[in-house]
């Protein structure tokens, strides 16, 4: 039998999924089960939601992988905890050796872009601080589907064969060689329903959970990192990988309406998504104004004045000369408010006074919760890949800018801006609501605000919030929606001045879970996007 499992002649939709005892909603069906699994034996939300992550690098590794960043938000023991799993760069990765280099800009892929990858130490804190059964329980599941390999599912088989496409154009043979060994052994990417395996992937989650991690920083894998990486021209080092560890930080908030929105604080882009509905709480949205124009134009014009404040502030926070405070105060979202009006507006930053992903969402029956993120930023990363590993380095050092007046210029043990955002919603000054992210680079706010606006403005079920047709700034009055946007609005758009363009897929639009538990009865409702290959499990 043969069919396209990306062809979709009929239109479907899926119901909102609800269960008691628990819940994993991701991005892929086999680490949404990995997850639940680990429910059933005893483990909790914190414990699901490592075992769910490691599974993804082995069964979405076009989105992430071992050797890129993660974030978390925690609910338990009645409060929000975040983790900061994001690496910095090198010691001696500076503007200067880059310019010496002849580079005018950063290097987007190969050994130049690698920056500390952070996500194996934020497994291991959050299984010590917080989890129930030991690392190695969790990341069996991912260490067996890469031992015993596993059928590609068909989104992650789309963008696997598009990093194999791009991989071969814009990188040496050198520097590709061991991406394409590991991923492309038959010199093509996995289509969908084929089987792929990585044994060497799986010893090395298996060396991670042994050591709690350290092997990754200090052990073998350190060292074959560092050879790798200095024998194709980057910087990281062993010293770099040793002086690493993930940060417990303090999430920001705003309040909307009666919840409050938390994100991470920066260097994390959550600071937009917080911004833009802080200028949006001043004006009244009704649930009949869902897919009118007029209610989408104050969106997007607060999402791009948002996005200029942040795209010009936003860096590592011992770095920044504005704080997050003073751009999230009611007094300046007031004076960027004035500033909508009728037309599209080129935006500009502000003057206030005095920052490939998969996310997932967890929940148990004892009340705690997780939202998590974790990315090698473009696709598999770098292109990069540690020889006989499995490990796919990330690229986040893209994104730190070359002129030092820039507030994200490049200094060495800098962290980058970066785009990966895990939120949750609370009410009432602290009664837990749920988990929710959109993962896609600068989607990621954009996609935030659309889902807090659907949930608590338009009244949406968590499914229903996720499958509304988006919208997505780009820059200047430039906006893109999807193929499912109604006409009449996308018309009336470009009547008020913005340049609309549809597109014919929606890739680009982020993908997302949400997990929202009812506090009298402690039942779970979650969703997840139809646009990837993922599932919500519970019992």
């Amino acid at each position: 039998m043969t069919f396209d499992p990306l062809h979709h002649p009929h239109p479907s939709y899926r119901q909102p999924a609800y269960a008691r005892r628990g819940m994993v909603a991701t991005s892929q069906p086999l680490a949404a089960q990995a997850g639940l699994d680990i429910l059933r034996q005893g483990g909790n939300a914190i414990d699901a939601a490592v075992a769910a992550a490691a599974a993804l690098t082995v069964v979405e590794p076009c989105s992430n992988g071992i050797g890129g960043d993660a974030f978390a938000l925690v609910w338990t023991g009645g409060r929000l905890h975040g983790l900061s799993g994001n690496g910095p760069a090198p010691a001696s990765m500076s503007i200067d050796a880059l310019r010496e280099r002849g580079h005018e800009a950063m290097p987007r892929l190969g050994a130049e872009a690698v920056t500390v990858p952070g996500a194996p130490a934020a497994w291991a804190e959050l299984s010590a601080r917080f989890g129930r059964l030991g690392l190695d329980e969790l990341l069996e599941p991912a260490a067996s589907y890469a031992e015993q390999g596993y059928p590609v599912s068909p989104v992650a088989a789309f963008y696997w064969d598009r990093a194999f496409q791009s991989y071969g154009k814009q990188l040496s043979a050198e520097d590709v060689a061991a991406w394409m060994e590991t991923f492309a052994p038959h010199g093509r990417a996995p289509r969908p329903g084929e089987l792929w395996a990585s044994p060497a992937h799986a010893e090395t989650l298996r060396s991670i959970s042994r050591s709690g991690a350290r092997s990754f920083y200090e052990g073998e894998l350190a060292e074959r990192i560092h050879a790798c990486i200095w024998e194709r021209g980057g910087f990281l080092t062993a010293a770099d990988l040793a002086a690493y560890a993930p940060e417990w930080v303090d999430p920001i908030h705003v309040r909307y309406r009666d919840f409050e929105v938390w994100e991470m604080p920066p260097s994390g882009q959550g600071l937009v998504a917080l911004q833009a509905l802080s200028i949006l709480d001043g004006f009244d949205f009704r649930p009949e104004d869902r897919l009118e124009a007029g209610a989408i134009h104050r969106q997007l014009e607060a999402t791009k004045l948002a996005f200029a404040d942040g795209l010009k502030h936003l860096t590592d926070p011992r770095h920044m000369k504005v704080a997050p405070e003073q751009l999230l105060s009611p007094e300046y979202a007031a004076l960027r408010r004035g500033l909508i009006g009728p037309q599209a507006m080129m935006p500009e930053p502000g003057r206030p006074g005095g920052s490939g992903t998969v996310y997932l969402a967890t929940a148990d029956n004892e009340g705690n919760m997780v939202s998590f993120i974790q990315s090698n930023y473009m696709g598999f990363g770098s292109g990069i890949v540690v020889p006989g590993t499995g490990i796919a380095l990330q690229n986040r050092g893209a994104d730190f800018s070359l002129d030092p007046s820039h507030a994200n210029a490049l200094l060495p043990g800098k962290k980058t801006y970066h785009t990966i955002i895990p939120a949750f919603l609370t009410r009432g000054g602290g009664q837990p609501v749920g988990p929710f992210g959109v993962m896609g680079g600068y989607m990621q706010p954009q996609g935030h605000v659309q889902a807090v606006m659907n949930l608590v403005d338009y009244n949406l079920h968590p499914q229903a919030a996720l499958d509304a047709p988006r919208w997505q700034w780009h820059e200047g009055r430039s906006v893109s929606v999807e193929p499912h946007f109604p006409q009449e609005a996308a018309e009336a758009l470009e009547r008020m001045g913005h340049a609309v363009r549809r597109e014919d897929g929606f890739g680009s639009f982020g993908r997302g879970q949400i997990i929202l538990r009812d506090p009298a009865t402690g039942v779970l409702c979650g969703g997840t996007d139809f646009r990837t290959d993922g599932i919500v499990a519970g019992y």
